[in-house]
């Protein structure tokens, strides 16, 4: 029995190691990402913390709760129109566009001006 415990402890050590290196290579990729011409920044989220850079600090609530919205409404139209899992979220404004995705446990927001290039982005990020 106290070996079944330890087999099912290290099972969840491997994948709290996983998951992290996927975090880390995704923090990596945004990095890189927000220095693109058109990028204006990024929300990087998970269940314990979260992380916002934004050219325009003083944009952050409006961003943080544009990101959030999306995600939660995604959400519901799915369910409502049965589209499955969504993975992608592409918002377009007059001026400026979003980029929403999940990587693993990983809510990510990616904000660009109207004529930034999403495809890129994604290709990025994987």
């Amino acid at each position: 029995m106290g070996r079944k415990k330890k087999e099912q402890k290290n099972k969840s050590d491997k994948k709290d190691d996983i998951d992290e290196s996927v975090e880390d290579e995704l923090r990596t990729n945004l990095e890189e990402i927000k220095t693109y011409d058109d990028v204006i920044g990024y929300i990087l989220r998970n269940s314990t913390s979260a992380t916002i850079d934004l050219k325009d600090p003083t944009k952050v609530i409006d961003y943080a709760l544009l990101s959030s919205s999306a995600f939660d409404i995604s959400k519901v139209l799915s369910e409502k129109f049965h589209l499955g899992e969504v993975k992608n979220i592409i918002i377009e404004g007059k001026d400026a566009k979003m980029l929403s995705l999940t990587v693993d446990e990983n809510k990510t927001s990616v904000f660009m001006h109207r004529k930034g290039d999403f495809k890129k982005i994604m290709k990025k990020i994987g």
